[in-house]
């Protein structure tokens, strides 16, 4: 029998750390979550993680001969790998985002305010993708998008994010994506995404998302969409000892941790459907999320209010 755990667990593993280069708008990044929530929860808080951005939607001012056409066939896109994932999608597309660089400019501002802030951050700036449709793709979008978040401090997260040291950290994670380490190249192609690095017109770079694992016994490469198991085998290939138990979290303490759970969240962590008793049920037809009673009060999927539009950018859609 699974049994529910009530508070928080014991350390599991350490001398290991692993990097996730993943992007802020990429599909396949969100259908992951799921299970790199239940992931990090096996793992346990002593095990370094840290999230590089890779800026998936590059920065150009080419402008597509057709762009509702080329934002219908990416809504249709978006569906396509929800069927795999079973992540929520928007009930309609805005746009196709212009350019990542905004929003992973204030994830790693957001930073500054702790790692709680942050994680909240980039949750808020991805349900503004597959939940509203809205992507955060402008300075002035991606700050409105998280403003609300609670415990978000809005004016220092603005003055943050227009530091030196910030953008020095999202061009370096950009570099560190493009420039895959040679394990990379020995994956074996699988699923429905996954395989070695993408060619770029400068080279190679990870494929979305992609997580390194370094231990004691050498490095690991993870990449694409993948089960449960493929990460936790590569966790102990590399030197730590994992185990997945069987051990959930209460469905209304997982909320009071992660402020909203999709469908697939809710049975990564909780072992089970049933859904919290406090939380707000949001559901667009594409399936359930819910937010924690705090969140509620402000969340843009609960008070809508579109940016202003800006020019349009270029992009790179194959995660």
């Amino acid at each position: 029998m699974q049994r529910a755990e009530t508070g928080a667990r014991p350390t599991s593993v350490t001398g290991v750390s692993a990097v996730e280069y993943t992007d802020l708008l990429c599909p396949w990044a969100w259908g992951s979550e799921p299970t790199f929530r239940r992931l990090r929860y096996v793992l346990g808080p002593s095990m370094s993680w840290r999230q590089a951005f890779g800026l998936l939607f590059g920065e150009s001012d080419d402008r597509p001969p057709d762009e509702a056409a080329e934002t219908a066939w990416y809504h249709r896109h978006l569906q396509d790998i929800a069927t795999r994932t079973g992540a929520p999608y928007p009930a309609v597309l805005e746009r196709v985002p212009r350019t990542s660089r905004p929003a992973a400019v204030i994830a790693v501002a957001a930073r500054a305010q702790g790692p709680d802030v942050a994680e909240r951050v980039v949750r808020r700036l991805r349900e503004h993708m597959f939940l509203l449709g809205t992507p955060p793709d402008t300075p002035g979008r991606a700050i409105a998008a998280v403003a609300s978040v609670p415990g978000v401090d809005a004016e220092r997260l603005v003055d943050e994010a227009a530091s030196g040291a910030v953008a020095a950290e999202v061009a370096r994670d950009a570099a560190e994506i493009r420039t895959p380490v040679p394990e990379a190249y020995d994956v074996d192609d699988h699923g429905p995404h996954s395989g070695r690095p993408k060619s770029t017109e400068a080279g190679a770079r990870y494929a979305l998302p992609t997580i390194v694992f370094t231990g004691p016994r050498g490095r690991r490469v993870v990449p694409g969409w993948r089960p449960l198991v493929d990460y936790l085998a590569a966790v102990a290939q590399v030197g730590g000892a994992p185990s997945d138990d069987g051990a959930f979290i209460d469905a209304d303490i997982a909320l009071d941790r992660y402020r909203s759970l999709t469908g697939p969240d809710l049975l990564a962590l909780t072992g089970a459907t049933a859904p919290p008793r406090r939380g707000v049920l949001l559901d667009n037809g594409s399936g359930p999320v819910w937010l924690h009673p705090d969140d509620a009060r402000t969340h843009p999927a609960v008070h809508v209010a579109r940016p202003a539009d800006h020019p349009r950018m270029s992009h790179d859609t194959s995660g």
